[in-house]
């Protein structure tokens, strides 16, 4: 079928864009809503033209959309059966062919409102070596793992191949993956240039592109190579972006490569969130150690956040030697380590996850009701992403962030730009305040270490040249390891 009308703009940048892909929803024009609802402009985030094409109604189940077979299934097994606001409302427009334009706080569920739209229009194709037929780009590996992890049980039963291409993990491995065959390609910008380089993978072959948390990109400085990657996508195909803000960076991107997109916000921000709780703490240099332990050692998990790798770590060694079951997570550990602490954190085995922004993103806890940031973020984009960790799909949680007597300043402007009038008081370690908000506590003071489970213990090679072989592959595994997202 043929795609929506496009806006004249759309002439500019190909002609072949009529010759659409096909679509597997394509609803009658009678049935259309009015025209959509303008992305608000907070003086940050810029402004859309109005929309050409009406927008599809949002549906109230999944039962209404045109889903494969597979895909209704696996919903029904996992009880799933009322989208989010942003699967509402997107999905119908998604799964026309409609390019889409999608804003919604972190644990929103925009993963499905691409993801199940993008499967659904990819399947009963297969693709040929090296060349997928949908592409998701995202800014980190943990937004990666993820992605991958949220749509492989609807993959599954469409027979639809999954290659997660990021870095930090063998390079010939993802190779391999791609000679088999992939149609979804879950990637971070840097190692799909890399693939491409080598001749692994062609994109000219992609339907349907996502684009996840495209602000984050803007602010990590992948803009060029995220351009460069769309540009070998063919110009007829669909696209999705998909973001917790619009800033202007990401208008580059939505003017250059999207056409007349379906336009959705919803929860543009935390402070919208009626479930999350804002608390600023002021306390003093002198106690920050003391409240920061006694937090750690509450009952129940929490994330803590830090500015640098080196004060993670050392955060980290003190709370271990105060009996408290603590991790660190930041872009120096290797992504088999990160993949480990972030298993040990989801399953309870450690109860405190410090780390710097690399956990900021991508990253979905179950019932995780604590956010602390330790050191104030750097901007109000930074702290709603590192508090969409808590009170995520419908859940409730708490972000409290501690304040130095000369951070009060730079962190009321940060609330201000934020939208987010906070809870505010002033605190001490021993103060009853801080454990009715946080659940502080003194720890036990009896050093722990942290092990594998039991049932990751894994026995000792049985000889020594296999030991060496495994060496090797370590030594090349961490020269390989180029930072956060490469």
């Amino acid at each position: 079928m043929n795609r929506p009308v496009r806006s004249s703009r759309s002439s500019s940048r190909s002609s072949s864009r009529s010759a659409s892909p096909r679509s597997r929803n394509r609803r009658p024009s009678t049935a259309a809503a009015p025209a959509r609802v303008p992305v608000p402009a907070d003086g940050n985030e810029f402004s859309l033209p109005p929309s050409t094409t009406p927008l599809l109604p949002a549906v109230g189940s999944f039962t209404e959309l045109d889903l494969p077979a597979g895909i209704t299934a696996e919903l029904a097994r996992q009880g799933v059966t009322v989208p989010f606001p942003i699967q509402a409302a997107a999905l119908p427009n998604a799964l026309a062919g409609r390019d889409v334009l999608g804003r919604g706080r972190t644990g929103s569920g925009k993963t499905l409102a691409f993801g199940l739209a993008l499967l659904a229009r990819t399947a009963e194709q297969r693709a040929e070596p090296r060349r997928p037929l949908a592409l998701v780009l995202v800014p980190t590996r943990e937004l990666a793992q993820q992605v991958t992890d949220a749509l492989t049980p609807y993959a599954k039963p469409l027979r639809l191949r999954a290659a997660t291409v990021v870095g930090g993990m063998s390079i010939g491995r993802q190779a391999a993956a791609l000679r088999d065959g992939a149609e979804v390609v879950i990637a971070t910008p840097g190692r799909l240039h890399d693939l491409i380089e080598r001749g692994d993978c062609r994109l000219d072959r992609v339907r349907v592109t996502v684009l996840d948390e495209a602000d984050q990109m803007a602010d990590m400085g992948f803009l060029p190579q995220v351009t460069r990657l769309l540009k070998q996508v063919p110009a007829d195909g669909q696209r999705m972006l998909f973001s917790a803000t619009l800033d202007h960076n990401v208008g580059q991107l939505v003017r250059r490569f999207l056409d007349d997109p379906a336009v959705h916000s919803v929860d543009a921000s935390a402070g919208a969130v009626t479930t999350m709780e804002h608390h600023v703490l002021h306390i003093a240099d002198t106690d920050k150690r003391t409240v920061v332990t006694r937090v750690a050692a509450r009952d129940g998990r929490v994330i803590m956040f830090l500015d640098t790798k080196r004060a993670v770590d050392r955060l980290t060694k003190h709370l271990l030697a105060s009996g408290v079951r603590a991790a660190a997570l930041h872009g120096g550990k290797s992504q088999p380590q990160r993949t480990r602490t972030l298993d040990y954190f989801k399953t309870g085995h450690v109860s405190v996850l410090v780390a710097t922004n690399v956990a900021a993103r991508g990253i979905h806890v179950d019932d995780l009701d604590l956010v602390v940031n330790v050191d104030p973020p750097a901007d109000h984009k930074d702290y709603l992403h590192r508090g969409g960790r808590t009170a995520r799909a419908g859940g409730s949680g708490t972000v409290v962030t501690l304040v130095l007597p000369d951070q009060r300043r730079a962190m009321a402007g940060l609330m201000t730009d934020a939208g987010i009038t906070p809870h505010t008081a002033r605190v001490n370690s021993d103060d009853t305040e801080l454990t009715r908000i946080t659940g502080a506590q003194a720890p036990s003071g009896i050093p722990v270490t942290i092990d594998a489970p039991a049932t990751e213990q894994k026995a000792p090679a049985a000889t020594g040249q296999r030991r060496g072989r495994s060496r090797r592959r370590g030594r090349r595994t961490r020269r390989s390891e180029s930072g956060l997202a490469s």
